[in-house]
């Protein structure tokens, strides 16, 4: 039965309980079987039957509820004995509301585990780091303005200043390209413009560097940050500092026997579309801290490794 609100009995008396926002997703899936296996109950987020069959089938409990619905998300973070929140809408034609609705989610949650000493574990990106520093490399030690409004480090901002009330607050920033399969990220995005285009294409000379995190050491970082994360904490889930784009593109290339060509800033908005922004970005990012603060060893496929195996390129 969907959980509905209200103490979750079942998980109380057999493991800690996490309730699990963006459950179903492609790193919140992972993140799921990550905690069961390592014996936690779940109460996961389900906008729709079909979701919350997903997470039974699992052997986690489906909360009905979504994003814009904060009395569901406090309900669901009332009944845990902690939150991991994952879900968040990629529609990048709104993503300042979609960023406000960000923020609303994380406010809801931290609201119903305030005073209470329990773990919030909120998702940001490393491409904030880029807005936040640019030209550094990314390191934990980058905090967020409280003051901005920008989506995402709002969200962050939102998440330190509940780790001052009583709840033990911290930030994950995921890697552009978080990677595996099933991914409908970044990369995807890429193949799919070069299928379209004929082009493997980079900007300029190709040499800006996304980090990069194969989904299951992503989901074993995330499941570190919610059993140990000291309250305030801002973790990287970056197994690789930074992969050149260029890189990346000739290996398309390769794979899909096409020609590879730098274009220039100009026309990037014309041949990526909505990507056109992040192609362009060096994002060069450290988790050297994470590491020495959870001993996570990210130990999966690096990106590279795991586009050669080719199920990123299968039709």
């Amino acid at each position: 039965m969907p959980h509905r609100g209200g103490p979750c009995s079942s998980c109380r008396r057999i493991a800690p309980c996490v309730f699990v926002t963006g459950a179903t997703g492609f790193i919140g899936s992972a993140v799921v079987r990550e905690l069961l296996e390592a014996g936690h109950q779940v109460l996961g987020l389900a906008r729709s039957d079909t979701a919350a069959a997903a997470l039974t089938a699992v052997g986690a409990e489906a909360h009905r509820g979504s994003l814009d619905d904060p009395d569901r998300l406090h309900e669901g973070a009332a009944a845990a004995d902690g939150v991991i929140h994952l879900a968040f809408n990629h529609d990048f034609s709104d993503y300042v509301a979609n960023g406000k609705l960000d923020l609303g989610a994380v406010e809801a949650l931290g609201a119903a585990l305030e005073g209470t000493g329990k773990p919030l574990v909120v998702t940001s990106g490393t491409l904030m780091l880029t807005m936040m520093a640019p030209g550094r490399l990314g390191t934990e030690e980058i905090v967020p303005d409280p003051g901005s409004e920008a989506p995402r480090i709002a969200s962050e901002s939102a998440a330190m200043a509940l780790a001052a009330r009583g709840v033990r607050a911290s930030v994950v920033r995921l890697s552009p390209t978080v990677h595996g399969e099933g991914d409908k990220g970044f990369v995807p995005s890429l193949i799919g413009i070069a299928r379209e285009t004929g082009v493997s294409a980079f900007v300029g000379d190709g040499s800006n560097r996304w980090p990069a995190v194969h989904r299951l050491d992503a989901a074993h970082l995330f499941r570190l940050a919610v059993e140990a994360a000291p309250a305030g904490s801002i973790l990287h889930g970056a197994a690789e500092e930074g992969v050149p784009l260029r890189d990346i593109a000739e290996l398309i290339g390769r794979r899909l026997k096409m020609p590879v060509a730098g274009i220039t800033t100009e026309d990037a908005s014309r041949h990526f579309g909505f990507l056109a922004a992040a192609v362009s970005l060096d994002n060069p990012t450290s988790s050297a801290l994470t590491r020495k603060l959870l001993g996570w060893r990210p130990e999966h496929p690096a990106l590279v490794p795991d586009l050669e195996a080719g199920h990123y390129f299968n039709d």
